[in-house]
């Protein structure tokens, strides 16, 4: 490293054919997950925005009843009572946080703070829906936590806007022209 920048050869945007197949599999390890995981969360956002059962503060299906039925069982009542003030707000919120952390996940725009967002996602239903579950491991929602953990670490490197706008601005910047 010079000057404390970085000075590797790929681009950071697509495969420009530089090194061996394990720096590739490296730069594109996190892809996967990256894609499952947005889609998941833009697919969970538009399930509940599309549910008129769940988006309701009472009735079979609700998000009013589901959080009533998990109140005693959590780890955090208050957070669950919180949520009961207006729990078709409350479904709002969740939905379009999930939609949010769903596109900048898969276009990778915003990554870090996206996968962060995620984290926080999953941490709260984790702690308030799943947190009886016996064992622990039956709960979804600490796995998807910890899923989140590498994109809020690494971001998106790959095939993501905010790749594309660190290469745009690295080659205006004219780093590395050393």
């Amino acid at each position: 490293m010079a000057h404390g920048m970085r000075m590797d050869a790929h681009s950071g945007y697509m495969d420009d054919g530089g090194g061996d197949w394990r720096d590739a599999a490296t730069r594109y390890a996190l892809l996967p997950l990256r894609v499952f995981l947005g889609v998941t969360f833009i697919y969970a956002g538009l399930d509940k925005l599309t549910d008129s059962a769940f988006m309701s503060d009472a009735g079979a299906g609700s998000v009013g009843d589901l959080m009533r039925t998990v109140r005693d069982s959590s780890a955090i009542p208050a957070l669950v009572d919180l949520s009961l003030k207006n729990p078709v707000g409350f479904g709002y919120a969740i939905a379009f946080g999930e939609l949010a952390v769903g596109i900048g996940t898969l276009i990778g725009l915003l990554a870090r703070l996206a996968a962060f967002g995620g984290a926080l996602i999953s941490l709260s239903l984790w702690l308030t829906m799943s947190w009886a579950s016996d064992p622990y491991y039956y709960g979804n929602d600490l796995p998807y936590l910890m899923a989140w953990l590498p994109l809020v670490l690494a971001g998106a490197s790959v095939f993501s806007v905010d790749a594309m706008l660190r290469n745009r601005r690295r080659r205006g910047s004219g780093a590395g022209a050393y």
